[in-house]
């Protein structure tokens, strides 16, 4: 059984929240048979919405457990959600990911598993005159909120280059906006390229005639990065271990049907936007869109270690530096959570 919020909030970037800590909510009143899941409409998000779309949670996790979804458009308002003790699980990129296991009370969220990896692209704008890193240069660059993936990428990628943004003392100006306000400023032609992710990557290239520069994992060993992973609130996992044990389950067998059924994911992803935002994408946008992505649990833990440096090096996480020991949930130390592949 599952109902559904629909929560569509705007950017807060969870890099700014409190760095004396973000205390989890005490309240222990859960509903025994519910699990809250938040997830966005994206197309890095396919477990979530394929695995509510197609009733795989509900399969996995039998008829007596509720499903509640509520879905966002920014990691920092699913990590808050988190800490208010209102969702339990979350689907969110690395960035929140981080900041929620260093923010919380006892590190008291953490990466249960793995959702996508790669899935962003730098775009240029067709009258830009941008083809290497050394153009970027004075130029006018858009990128998610404070702290997410591409926000990291984009200004590790300049530092990397010898160039800072416009608020550090350099001549990059880097607008952060939420993606819609991103694709606003492309047509206009106000910006002069954008670091994003999947749809809007592909949407740039095929809808607006940009030119896709790079794609992020280009920049990564092994070609891969953890770019969405399913966190929980250990409260909520070890309260409820088969719950947690089925639905990993579930995450693992979904991402396998994903790569086997691209058709069909295409067209229960579109049907999601459908029926519960109102738009859709065209057909070719989605295929290229999820082909540029790889769907797996695989959290990829070396690139979140990566990440966390990177973020760092940027003043994100605190003066006092950062440990990510424990930061993955550690299933050994539990046999009732464990799962089979």
């Amino acid at each position: 059984m599952k109902t559904r919020s629909i929560l569509i909030i705007g950017v807060v970037g969870v890099f700014l929240l409190s760095s004396l800590g973000v205390v989890l909510s005490s309240d222990d009143k859960i509903n025994e048979n519910k699990i809250r899941i938040a997830y966005f409409p994206n197309i890095g998000h396919a477990i979530p919405v394929v695995g509510i779309e197609q009733g795989f949670f509900e399969k996995s996790l039998g008829n007596d457990v509720q499903i509640e979804t509520r879905i966002f458009d920014s990691g920092p308002q699913a990590i808050e959600s988190l800490f208010a003790n209102s969702v339990d699980l979350a689907y969110v990129g690395p960035g929140p990911a981080i900041t929620g296991f260093l923010n919380s009370e006892s590190h008291n969220v953490k990466i249960l598993a793995g959702a996508a990896s790669g899935g962003a692209s730098f775009i240029v704008h067709p009258n830009s005159d941008i083809l290497s890193a050394s153009d970027f240069a004075g130029k006018k660059i858009a990128a998610p909120q404070i702290g997410n993936t591409q926000d990291v990428s984009l200004r590790s990628y300049l530092s990397e280059n010898g160039l800072k943004s416009a608020d550090k003392g350099g001549s990059v100006i880097i607008y952060n906006i939420p993606n819609p306000d991103i694709y606003t400023l492309f047509v206009k032609g106000d910006i002069d390229g954008a670091w994003v992710p999947e749809p809007w990557a592909t949407i740039f290239e095929t809808e607006l005639d940009g030119k896709r520069l790079f794609y992020e994992e280009d920049l990564w060993p092994n070609k891969e990065f953890a770019s969405v992973l399913l966190i929980g609130n250990v409260n909520y996992v070890e309260k409820h271990p088969q719950i947690i044990s089925n639905f990993l389950t579930s995450n693992h067998e979904t991402a396998i049907w994903i790569n086997q059924n691209p058709i069909e994911t295409r067209v229960i992803f579109n049907d999601f936007l459908k029926s519960h935002l109102g738009k859709s994408l065209s057909d070719n946008v989605i295929d290229v869109a999820l082909s540029n992505i790889v769907i797996t649990d695989d959290p990829k833990s070396d690139s979140i270690h990566s990440f966390a440096k990177k973020a760092d090096a940027l003043g994100y996480l605190g003066r006092n530096g950062y440990d990510l020991t424990e930061i993955f949930y550690s299933f050994d130390s539990n046999p009732s959570l464990e799962v089979d592949d």
